[in-house]
């Protein structure tokens, strides 16, 4: 089994090359996505969570409200710090458990983990190649403020706290370029697949 990563910056278009690299064939698991599962009521991460963090984040079902804790942890680095440490090894387990899954279904399949800080953790390291998507400045601050609903300045914070594209870039095995058309988007990714496909088999 191949393992991919794949990486970039706030709406860069990760999730969208994603969304086409499962409609080719491989198996695509969202690590923010299994970030949301591990803080569900009774998973993994939510009692540390609400012993950290207090009641306050918990909204009238007792589920934890994910706006309040990302306030929580807005501009504090340390607090941050506290909920990662939390979240990404009950995030991490998931991955390989599903990764050990389709493995033994698949020994000869591709398998792309899409997470945002897969270089800053330096988990990119496990895998064996790396996707980064990417476009310019102005797109990702205007696909975001579309996407969150927020605005150009909580736009432009949340890029200033992530690690430079043209960094993560220097990393990549595979480029993609998502500020041109979306058909453009889609070659790029499909000739990125049929790459893989000649390294996994």
């Amino acid at each position: 089994m191949l393992r991919v990563g794949l990486t970039g910056g706030l709406a860069s278009g990760k999730s969208f090359v994603g969304g086409q690299l499962a409609a080719l064939g491989c198996f695509v698991i969202q690590a923010d996505e299994l970030g949301h599962q591990v803080q569900q009521k009774d998973a993994e991460a939510y009692q540390e969570i609400l012993d950290e963090f207090g009641s306050g984040i918990l909204l009238p079902d007792r589920q934890i409200d994910r706006r309040r804790l990302a306030q929580e942890v807005f501009g504090d680095p340390e607090r941050l710090r506290k909920l990662n440490e939390i979240v990404h090894p009950r995030v991490r387990a998931r991955i390989e458990k599903l990764l050990a899954e389709f493995a033994a279904r698949q020994p000869q399949g591709i398998a792309v983990v899409e997470a945002a800080i897969l270089i800053e953790t330096g988990s990119y390291r496990q895998y064996d190649r790396l996707i980064v998507a990417v476009a310019s400045e102005q797109q990702q601050i205007a696909r975001a403020m579309a996407r969150d609903h927020i605005s150009r300045q909580e736009a432009e914070q949340r890029m200033r706290r992530q690690m430079p594209l043209a960094d993560k870039m220097k990393l990549a095995d595979y480029i993609i370029d998502t500020s041109g058309s979306k058909g453009h988007t889609i070659e790029q990714t499909r000739a990125v697949y049929e790459s893989l496909r000649s390294i996994s088999t």
